[in-house]
C-alpha cells in the first residue's frame, strides 16, 4: 500500500499501512463492510437479535438517540447517524475528541439496529465497543452505553459484566439493574430475569428520586424498562429453560 491511494468511499487519501479509512471506517482493501461470521454460520447467526428485528432494541436506539444529546454537551451532531447520500463527505472521526468519538460509533451502531442492517451492525459494533472502553475509567452511564453494544452484538456476557459492575458499587442502580434484566432474558435464565425485574421495580420510585444524571439521561428507557419488567411478553426473547 502507498501514501497515494484514496479511500473508495470518500476520496480521503490513505496513509501507508492502514486497514480503515480514518474518515468513515470503510476498509482499504475495498471489501464491503461486513464482519466474519463464525465457521459454520452466517452474519444473521452472529446478530440473532437485531436480525430479528426485536422491538425493544429498536426501541433503545431511538432512546439512545434522544439522550446523547441531552446528556453530553455538543455530542448530538457528532452523534447523529451515517451521512446521507448528497449531504458531503462523512465526519472526520480522526479529528473528534474519544468521548466524541464513542459518541459517533455508538449512535451510528444504534442506527444501524434500528434499521435492521445486521452486517453494518456487526462491522462497527467492535470499534464502538473499544472507543467505549478507550474511556476508562468508566462511569455508570459509559458502562451502560457498553453494556448496550454488548446486546445488540449478541454478547449478553459482556452486558452482564458491565451490569455486574454497576451493581457492584451500586447494588439499587437502575441503569445496572435494566442492563441485568435484559441481559439474563437474553441468555435465557428466566429466573435471574424475574428477580432483577422484581428489584427494579422494588428500587425505581426511591432511585428515581435521587435525580441522578444518567437517571435523568436515560429516563424513556428506564420508563420502558420499567413496563418490560412487569409485563414480560413485551420484553425481549427469553431462550429455552
Amino acid at each position: 500500500m502507498t501514501a497515494s491511494r484514496f479511500c473508495t468511499a470518500c476520496g480521503t487519501p490513505l496513509r501507508d499501512g492502514v486497514r480503515f479509512c480514518h474518515r468513515c471506517g470503510t476498509p482499504t482493501d475495498g471489501s464491503a463492510p461486513r464482519a466474519a461470521a463464525p465457521t459454520g454460520g452466517s452474519a444473521q447467526q452472529v446478530l440473532p437479535w437485531a436480525v430479528a428485528g426485536i422491538a425493544l432494541l429498536c426501541l433503545l436506539a431511538f432512546i439512545v438517540g434522544q439522550n446523547i444529546g441531552r446528556s453530553r454537551p455538543g455530542a448530538a451532531a457528532s452523534a447523529a447517524g451515517p451521512v446521507a447520500a448528497g449531504e458531503g463527505r462523512a465526519p472526520d472521526i480522526s479529528q473528534m475528541s474519544p468521548a466524541e468519538r464513542a459518541d459517533r460509533l455508538f449512535q451510528r451502531v444504534m442506527t444501524y439496529v434500528s434499521e435492521g442492517k445486521s452486517d453494518s451492525v456487526a462491522f462497527f459494533a467492535p470499534m464502538a465497543i473499544q472507543s467505549q472502553l478507550a474511556l476508562a475509567p468508566l462511569d455508570a452511564h459509559r458502562r451502560y452505553d457498553l453494556g448496550l453494544l454488548g446486546m445488540v452484538s449478541g454478547d449478553g456476557a459482556m452486558a452482564r459484566a458491565q451490569a455486574d459492575t454497576i451493581l457492584k458499587e451500586a447494588p439499587d442502580h437502575l441503569l445496572g439493574l435494566i442492563l441485568a434484566m435484559r441481559s439474563a432474558g437474553m441468555v435465557g435464565d428466566r429466573a435471574a430475569r424475574e428477580r432483577f425485574a422484581k428489584h427494579l421495580t422494588d428500587v425505581a420510585d426511591r432511585e428515581r428520586a435521587k435525580r441522578l444524571t444518567e437517571y435523568l439521561d436515560h429516563d424513556p428507557d428506564i420508563t420502558a424498562a420499567l413496563r418490560e419488567a412487569t409485563n414480560p411478553s413485551i420484553a425481549g426473547p427469553v431462550g429455552p429453560r
